[in-house]
């Protein structure tokens, strides 16, 4: 080995140079040499010293660390995306099946809806439902045929195509009858039920005895019930004020009075007079207060007397 003074350079070595040698053996630490006043010498721990092959291979792993750690990210983060997509996909699924729903409860209503009406069309038109027999209740004086020939419902009608209404309004034509109700029964029955008038008083005429009931109403000329009440007044009828107030009177008393009353006289609304089967005679006078003199009549009438006066309830009399 020569030194300097040989009077030869000495070869630069570049950091390149070192970093190749350093391949096959490691690089000599300057401060690693010991003297008198190294820290080693002195008994200090040795300083760690980091020469540019290691910091180069220091730089290397920590870009593939950082590559790595950017990758994963990257991947978790398309695998987050992913599942949010995947769930958003699924998402519309419960509406779908909602409409699928919908559709088959359309469907079956439409199916329904053409099935009832081809049924009420099958029975409209058809004697599968048809009147077969007709019952009629309710009668006292009026017979079956009567009510059968006013409702003129022909047999094996189909009860769909009876109008009710109108069959009832032709029962209650006849003047015996004040009211009627007309019912389908299925399969196969037509039911009128009827209320028939209740003669109430009778009023002779050239024709003979005319029979009226509560509502004032002429329903029948003939013999009377016996115990039935005339009634006098000039033209008895339902909307003559005169009867409408007698049959008020009469219809207020108690029966075992109203059963004396032979004879009801009604001039007028204000001069209202009753005569017993005795003989006795009621001056009623107007409509006023009736019930309470109903309530008195039926306490005079325990009295001997020939005229009982309760045209003033606060004072009745018996003369």
């Amino acid at each position: 080995m020569t030194g300097p003074a040989d009077g030869r350079d000495e070869p630069e070595i570049t950091a390149a140079a070192a970093e190749d040698a350093g391949d096959t053996q490691p690089a000599e630490d300057p401060g690693s040499a010991q003297g008198p006043g190294s820290p080693e010498a002195d008994g200090a721990p040795e300083a760690d010293f980091e020469g540019p092959r290691r910091r180069a291979r220091r730089e290397r792993e920590e870009r593939r660390a950082a590559q790595a750690r950017a990758m994963a990210i990257e991947q978790n983060r398309r695998e987050a995306k992913r599942r949010a997509l995947g769930r958003a996909e699924e998402q519309p699924a419960p509406n779908s099946r909602g409409v699928i729903r919908g559709l088959k409860v359309l469907m079956w209503s439409a199916l329904i809806a053409v099935l009832a009406v081809g049924a009420g069309l099958l029975l409209y038109f058809t004697p599968i439902m048809a009147a077969r027999a007709t019952v009629v209740t309710g009668l006292t004086a009026i017979t079956e045929d009567e009510i059968r020939q006013a409702a003129a419902v022909p047999p094996g009608t189909p009860l769909l195509q009876i109008d009710t209404d109108t069959v009832a309004e032709r029962v209650a034509s006849i003047r015996r009858v004040a009211s009627a109700r007309v019912q389908r029964e299925y399969p196969s029955t037509l039911r009128i039920t009827v209320e028939e008038r209740i003669p109430l008083v009778v009023k002779d005429y050239p024709d003979g005895p005319h029979l009226f009931d509560k509502d004032g109403v002429d329903f029948v000329t003939g013999p009377p019930p016996p115990g039935l009440p005339y009634i006098d007044t000039e033209t008895p009828g339902p909307k003559d004020p005169a009867t409408e107030a007698a049959l008020e009177v009469l219809t207020s008393l108690p029966p075992e009075v109203a059963g004396q009353v032979s004879r009801i006289e009604a001039p007028s609304v204000a001069a209202i007079t009753l005569i017993l089967f005795d003989g006795r005679k009621v001056v009623w006078g107007t409509t006023d207060r009736t019930q309470e003199k109903a309530l008195k009549l039926a306490a005079l009438l325990t009295q001997p007397g020939q005229t009982y006066d309760v045209s003033s309830p606060d004072l009745p009399t018996v003369k």
